[in-house]
C-alpha cells in the first residue's frame, strides 16, 4: 500500500512541475511549486515509514518550513514589483 501511496505522490509532484512549466501567470507557478513542496514534505514522511526511519520527519518538517517561507517570500516579491511596475505606468 505504501508503494503506491508513493507512486501516487510522484504522479501528483510530476503534474505540478507540467503545471508550474506551463502556468501563463506568475502565480500559477508558484502555486504549482508550492504544491510540488507539500508533495515532497509527503513523499519524504513515507519514505521514513516505508524505510523505518523516523528521523525522516524531522527533515520532511524542516523542508515544510523552508516551503512556506520561500513561497510567502516569493509572493511579497512579485507583490512588491507589480505595484512598482503599476506606479511607474501611470506617471508617464
Amino acid at each position: 500500500m505504501l508503494a503506491v501511496t508513493t507512486f501516487a505522490l510522484l504522479v501528483v509532484m510530476a503534474m505540478a512541475m507540467v503545471r508550474g512549466f506551463a502556468g501563463p501567470t506568475i502565480f500559477d507557478r508558484v502555486l504549482a511549486a508550492n504544491l510540488f513542496g507539500t508533495k515532497t514534505v509527503l513523499l519524504i514522511a513515507v519514505l521514513g515509514f516505508l524505510f523505518g526511519r523516523p528521523e525522516f520527519l524531522d527533515i520532511a518538517l524542516i523542508y515544510a518550513l523552508m516551503n512556506f517561507i520561500s513561497v510567502i517570500a516569493l509572493l511579497r516579491y512579485f507583490e512588491h514589483t507589480q505595484k512598482a511596475e503599476k506606479g511607474s505606468s501611470t506617471h508617464e
